[in-house]
Order: structure tokens, then C-alpha cells, then sequence
């Protein structure tokens, strides 16, 4: 069975090399020209999302690619540091940049996927027993299966349910390629602001304001997604698009889990969407999160409340590694591979 899969970022990727695994004809349509070089560090924590990793055969060229983890240096206007987040809250067991694990997952999936660069999905027609698919470029095509892989601002969401948009959660950011050490940050009451990224609450004072003279620059709210459910019919959504949160919500780790369990849940057959969205739905909301507050908080008491929490975690694992409970909340199935 043919199914198509929009975004080529992380999930989209995954998604394939499942697929084409579990017996079905992956293509992904991506809307950019070409595969999004660099970006920001990404990274999984537990077993959940290092098994994955293991199972597709990737996890060592995972780990041959990584960044090396350091410490988040807060300072204030003066350039003196207030406070310092331990690398080990921040940077998972493995930590890439995300246009390295985009090319990798495209690399192991290329020879047996079809990859459709410069288009993009306009309307879907689903008639229940398959989707017919209009793109903006190409010639129509009738799929199996379509899957929105496409994240926070998902072409598939807004076609099939146009009535739910993520919700806003007080906060923009930028992000953006560029020399300098991006963990040296210099904040003040609701902003904080590095080499290569920006984080505000509503406006950034002067001093802070970046010279954003860069090839590619990278700017949204701070948002969730939140829906009752991510399928109708023969479409779902996979990763950010269907539980995405812009920061904080662990969504490289949440894109390959996501990933696995809807291609195995689809070669199991049956109800395959309502199994998927019982296994993922929870555990994917148990991630969300919102990290404006935590690294930017809009007044001069709560960044004094910040620096003395982060002074307090390396006294406290158990609260420092919250987020790998938060990982690690599900139970991988196995599923049986195509014959």
C-alpha cells in the first residue's frame, strides 16, 4: 500500500523507514527545496528513544554525529553570570544538531523512498477507501494512507481540521545560523537572547536585540497542540503536528516514537489510527511543556526565583531529571515486520 507522508524533518523520515520495514511504499512530499541544513541542538533521553534508535541502526552514527553538551550560562545586562543550567538537565544522553539527524534518517531512508522536494499537499478527497491528493506542483495521486509529519504548522492539520490551531503560550522565539557559543545567554525580565537564538515574552529591549543578518532565520510563538484526536478517516498526524510543543516538549524524542508505533499499529491492521493515538496521545501531552517561563520569566523576582532554583539542581537529581520520567512513560510493542 501506498502512503504518503508530508514533511521531510524527523518524523516524516521515520515514518518511512517504518513503513518501507512493516511492507507499505512510503513517498514524502516536503515542501522545502532541499533538506534544512543546521539549526538548533536536539536531543533524546531513555530508552524509549534510544531503542527506536536502535532498531532502525542509526543510533551509533547518532552518537558519532553528536554535540558535545554544556552548561547554560545565564548573565544579566552587566555580563556578569546570575546562574548556570547543568548541561546534564539540558542535553539528554544524545545531543545532535538537527539538520545532522535530518540527514542522516533522509540518508537511511533515500534508496527505497520516494522524496518529492518543492511541492506541497492543497486538498485531500478521502472516499474511504483511499485518499485522492491534489499538490500544488505535481500531478494528482491516490495513496492508501496520508500522514501529516509536517509539525507545529501542518498543511495536513489545517486541511482535514481546520478548526484546531496550536495555542498560544505567552512566548516567541528565533533561531538562526551563526558563529558564537549559543549557550552563553544574556537575559532580562521576559527575554533572553544568545548567539543564533531569541527567546521574549513581548518586546526585546535594545541591547538585547540581535543583528539578525543571517541566511536563515527561524521564527515562531511558543505554542502546543492540543486536539481530541489527530486522524479522520485514512489521514493522521505523527510528531509535532499532532502533539507538538514549539520548545520543551521533547519533540525529536516524541517524532521516531511516534513514528514507530503508527507504522506497526498500521501493519497490524484493524483499527490501526485508535490504537496509535491510545499509545502516543498520552505519553506525547505527558511531554509538552513550556519552557518561556522556566528560562525567561517576566519579572525581576521570577529571574531571581530562576537563579536560585538552577543553583539548587545539582543538589536535587531527582528534580533534574523529571523530564526522562516524562520520556520514558510508554511501553514499546513489538511488532512483527512484513514477510
Amino acid at each position: 500500500m501506498d502512503v504518503l507522508i508530508s514533511g521531510a524533518g524527523i518524523a516524516g523520515p521515520a515514518l518511512a523507514y517504518w513503513l518501507r520495514h512493516f511492507g507499505f511504499t512510503p513517498v514524502v512530499v516536503e515542501r522545502a527545496p532541499s533538506l534544512r541544513p543546521g539549526g538548533q541542538a536536539v536531543d533524546f533521553r531513555g530508552e524509549a528513544h534510544l531503542s527506536v534508535l536502535r532498531r532502525m541502526g542509526v543510533l551509533d552514527a547518532v552518537r558519532a554525529a553528536r554535540t558535545t553538551p554544556r552548561d547554560m550560562v545565564f548573565r544579566g545586562l552587566d555580563g556578569r553570570e546570575r546562574a548556570r543550567l547543568p548541561a546534564s538537565f539540558t542535553a539528554g544522553e544524545v545531543e545532535i544538531l538537527r539538520g545532522d539527524l535530518s540527514r542522516l534518517l533522509y540518508e537511511r531512508t533515500a534508496a527505497d523512498t520516494e522524496y518529492v522536494f518543492g511541492d506541497w499537499i492543497t486538498s485531500l478527497h478521502d472516499d474511504g477507501d483511499g485518499v485522492d491528493v491534489t499538490f500544488a506542483r505535481g500531478a494528482s495521486r491516490r495513496f492508501s494512507f496520508v500522514i501529516g509529519a509536517d509539525g507545529m504548522r501542518s498543511g495536513v492539520r489545517r486541511l482535514v481540521f481546520p478548526e484546531y490551531r496550536p495555542k498560544f503560550q505567552g512566548y516567541y522565539f528565533a533561531i538562526w545560523d551563526t558563529d558564537g557559543d549559543d549557550r552563553d545567554l544574556t537575559c532580562a525580565p521576559g527575554v533572553i537572547s544568545a548567539p543564533g537564538w531569541l527567546m521574549y515574552k513581548s518586546s526585546v529591549p535594545p541591547e538585547l536585540m540581535p543583528d539578525l543578518v543571517a541566511p536563515h532565520v527561524y521564527f515562531d510563538s511558543i505554542s502546543q497542540v492540543r486536539m481530541p484526536t489527530v486522524s479522520s478517516g485514512r489521514v493522521t498526524l505523527v510528531g509535532d503536528a499532532g502533539y507538538g510543543s514549539t520548545l520543551g516538549g521533547m519533540g525529536t524524542g516524541l517524532a521516531v516514537v511516534s513514528a514507530y508505533v503508527l507504522a506497526g499499529e498500521l501493519a497490524a491492521g484493524g483499527d490501526a489510527f485508535a490504537r496509535y493515538e491510545a499509545l502516543v496521545g498520552p505519553y506525547a501531552r505527558g511531554c509538552q511543556g513550556n519552557p518561556g517561563p522556566f528560562l525567561a520569566p517576566g519579572s525581576r523576582l521570577g529571574m531571581w526565583l530562576r537563579d536560585r532554583a538552577y543553583g539548587l539542581l545539582p543538589k536535587m537529581p531527582a528534580v533534574a531529571r523529571m523530564d526522562l520520567r516524562a520520556a520514558t512513560a510508554i511501553k514499546l510493542p513489538e511488532y512483527a515486520p512484513a514477510r
